[in-house]
């Protein structure tokens, strides 16, 4: 089990809950959602979620990476209307926010924002699917 702020991840059950309440995502998206989360405060470039969730390079054009990190957005923010967890940096990539922020904050931190130490407990190690 994987804990941060108001969200539980189980990956070894694909099972996610944030305030509470019971998230069904796709498998990319809980993939992508747990690629995310073990970097915590940090940007994580597409190609390399490209990597970690699909298992190949990024292609000119392709927007999967982005369709599906919407997908994953939207959800999050349905659960917990007024947090927004999961923040875009043209150019560089995505970072997901642990305590989330307001909804409506269009600001993004810096691009090269550094980690946020000890976010997230880890009880049990993420096993790959």
């Amino acid at each position: 089990m994987i804990r941060i702020d108001d969200i539980e991840l189980a990956p070894g059950e694909g099972l996610v809950r944030v305030g509470g309440q019971v998230l069904t995502l796709s498998v990319r998206e809980f993939q992508l959602l747990v690629a995310m989360v073990q970097r915590t405060g940090g940007i994580v470039g597409r190609e390399e979620l490209c990597r970690l969730v699909w298992g190949r390079e990024l292609r000119p054009g392709d927007r999967s990476v982005d369709v599906y990190v919407s997908k994953l957005r939207a959800k999050l923010e349905h659960a917990v209307p007024d947090r927004r967890y999961i923040h875009t940096h043209p150019s560089f990539g995505y970072r997901f926010e642990p305590a989330g922020r307001p909804a409506c904050d269009s600001a993004a931190a810096a691009p090269h924002a550094p980690p946020v130490a000890g976010a997230w407990a880890r009880e049990e190690a993420p096993q790959s699917r």
